[in-house]
Order: structure tokens, then C-alpha cells, then sequence
């Protein structure tokens, strides 16, 4: 029987060991979003694939960064959509460009790909074109093809401006309940877990599926808006409708106005404390998303010492990190793991 109502979740769905969620797959590496960026994401130790999710204009899912296309397709190279370059607002900010929902997937699919940071990644611009867009479908079923006994690979979606696909129309909550149920991923043990930071949205989804549903996952940002979640009441009123938070890593590692690390709150704590795991976002191994401390030679955009980052983070008990270079979570994990295991040599 469907429950309509809310009701605390089971909690806490901890692993025995912090998980990697490759964050748009390996875009370090390869466009985001792309078979390509999901697959390496998986061979360089990822647990979980994470798209982002928008709805095109004939009610599918599918994985793009924002419903704005052109900083991630091709589809400005294409004079049979030139007319459909537009102005609006979506979520407050007005855009320019072309928007998933006035495309229907069949459209959207004789686009190709492009990288969507060229002057952050230009390598990654040698797979310009190689690569379509994919549905949420899709990306599940390369989670699903990927995994193996010893390692089950899932998906974790965010839903990308939920409350503003619906007033165009588009029930994106309806839809992707929709989509979980018909991939048979509509549970708690299922292959999906998602993730939003409209709370409103998770919790229609929470009704709609039941708490025996999906992982559910509240973002929350860096400050600002959500700051309330991240109080102790805040984090017991999530933990009504979700199973965990996955704040901006600046919540827990506290920066300075010069970038340099001054120290750690106890929002893990806190969060563990309400039944809720902890999975922060985004770690980038490029200098200027780094504490001052571990970035590496004078070029923001070189590569600094990602790996010190995720394991500080690993020791502070968080129980995924969602990242862009997942092997370097992976080095960080078995790092500590082995560091665990290591025999206690006594004192003569």
C-alpha cells in the first residue's frame, strides 16, 4: 500500500567503508555526462555515477548539467534548431540559449556532446562530438553493466530544478518516480539513489515511494538559503524525509579568506548524530578549488594534492565524497585503509 504521508526514515543506511561518487562520471578526464566520463569513472574506483538530470519537452530524463544546452552540445552548430535560441529566467537567473524542454529526446539525440570547461580542461576537447546525451535509463544501465559481484556500481541522480520543470508543465518528482519504479530501482536496496536541493522534491518523493524507497539525499550549499539545515533541528527535520545530506566540503572544511584551511566544524557529527550520512561535494584536483596548503606551483588551474584533501575529510568520518577525479578518493580510502590494518607494534 502507497503511503501518502511523512514518517522519519530508516537510519542510518551507513557502508562499512566511505564510498567514491564520481561526480558527472571522470570529468577530469572526459565530458561530463558522456558513456565515456561514466565509464572511466567506474575504472578509476568510482561507487556511484552521478548524473545530472533535466527533462526534455516530451517528459524524459536525461543527463546534462543544466537545461541550457550550448555550453555542453553542439547544438549551436546546428541551423535546423537556430530558431529555437531563446531568452528566459530558469531559477532566478536569465539564460540564454537553448533549453532542454523546447527538444524532444529524439532531437536531443542527433546532438553530440562537447566539454563544457574548455579553457579549464582543454585535453577533454578531443573527445568534442565523440559522444551523444543520455537518458537516465541509460546511465543506469551502464551502472548496472559495470557492476560485478565484488563491486556493485549505482547511481546517484540529481534532479535539477525540480519546482521550475513542474511549472512548465513537466512533473519532473512524478516523472522520475515513474522512471525508478519502471527500472525496477524504486527501493531502498535499488540501483538510484537521488539527490536535490529543493527539499519540497524529496519530499514528494518520500510520499510518493514510501520509506522503504530510494536513497534519498538533501544538497545543500556552500552558505546562504540553507544555512538553517545544517543546525541540529535542521538536521533532525531532514532526517523526516531524507536518509542523508551532501553539503558543499566548505561546511566541514573551513577556509579563510586566503584559502587556507583554519579548521573543521562537527556537521558530520552533528549529521551522524540525526541518523543522516554525510557526503560532501565537489572535490576537484585543480589548484584553485584547493585549500591554499595543498595546492601545488603558482597555476590556479595545475594540479595540486587532491588525495590529502579526501582523506582528511575520509578521517573526519564522512561516508562518501562525490568528486571529479575519483581515483584520487580511491588512493585516499586505501591509504587509510591500510593504515587501519596495520599491526600495533608494542612498546619494549
Amino acid at each position: 500500500m502507497q503511503e501518502t504521508g511523512l514518517k522519519a526514515v530508516h537510519s542510518p543506511r551507513r557502508e562499512r567503508s566511505p564510498r567514491i561518487i564520481g561526480h558527472r562520471g571522470a570529468p577530469s578526464y572526459r565530458p561530463e555526462h558522456t558513456v565515456a566520463s561514466y565509464e572511466l569513472a567506474i575504472d578509476l574506483g568510482a561507487d556511484l555515477i552521478e548524473p545530472d538530470v533535466v527533462v526534455t519537452r516530451d517528459g524524459q530524463l536525461v543527463a546534462r548539467h543544466e537545461n541550457e544546452l550550448s555550453r555542453s552540445t553542439d547544438v549551436a552548430r546546428h541551423p535546423e534548431f537556430a530558431d529555437r535560441r531563446r531568452t528566459q529566467e530558469v531559477d532566478g537567473e536569465e539564460l540564454t540559449g537553448w533549453f532542454s524542454e523546447d527538444f524532444t529526446l529524439a532531437e536531443l539525440r542527433t546532438l553530440r556532446a562537447v566539454e563544457r570547461l574548455p579553457g579549464m580542461r582543454p585535453m577533454n576537447t578531443a573527445y568534442d562530438g565523440r559522444f551523444g546525451i543520455l537518458t537516465l535509463a541509460e546511465v543506469v544501465e551502464v551502472a548496472r553493466r559495470r557492476s560485478t559481484s565484488g563491486h556493485q556500481v549505482r547511481v546517484q541522480a540529481e534532479l535539477k530544478c525540480p519546482s521550475w520543470f513542474a511549472a512548465q508543465g513537466l512533473p519532473m518528482t512524478e516523472l522520475v518516480a515513474a522512471e525508478l519504479r519502471r527500472l525496477d530501482a524504486a527501493r531502498v536496496d535499488g540501483s538510484v539513489v537521488v539527490m536535490a536541493f529543493e527539499q519540497q522534491a524529496l519530499r514528494e518523493l518520500r510520499a510518493d515511494l514510501g520509506s522503504n524507497g530510494p536513497r534519498l539525499v538533501q544538497l545543500i550549499e556552500e552558505e546562504g538559503m540553507q544555512d538553517a539545515l545544517v543546525t541540529p533541528s535542521g538536521l533532525r527535520e531532514v532526517s523526516t524525509y531524507a536518509d542523508g545530506i551532501a553539503p558543499h566540503k566548505g561546511r566541514i572544511l573551513l577556509h579563510g579568506a586566503d584559502g587556507g584551511l583554519v579548521g573543521v566544524s562537527d556537521l558530520v557529527t552533528q549529521a551522524h548524530r540525526a541518523g543522516l550520512t554525510v557526503e560532501p561535494w565537489t572535490l576537484r584536483p585543480e589548484n584553485v578549488f584547493l585549500p591554499s596548503h595543498l595546492r601545488r606551483g603558482g597555476d590556479p588551474l595545475g594540479l595540486g594534492d587532491a588525495q590529502t584533501e579526501a582523506r582528511l575529510l575520509f578521517a573526519l568520518g564522512v561516508d562518501s565524497v562525490i568528486t571529479d577525479a575519483p581515483e584520487t578518493a580511491h588512493r585516499a580510502r586505501a591509504e587509510l585503509s591500510a593504515a587501519a590494518m596495520a599491526p600495533v607494534r608494542p612498546r619494549v
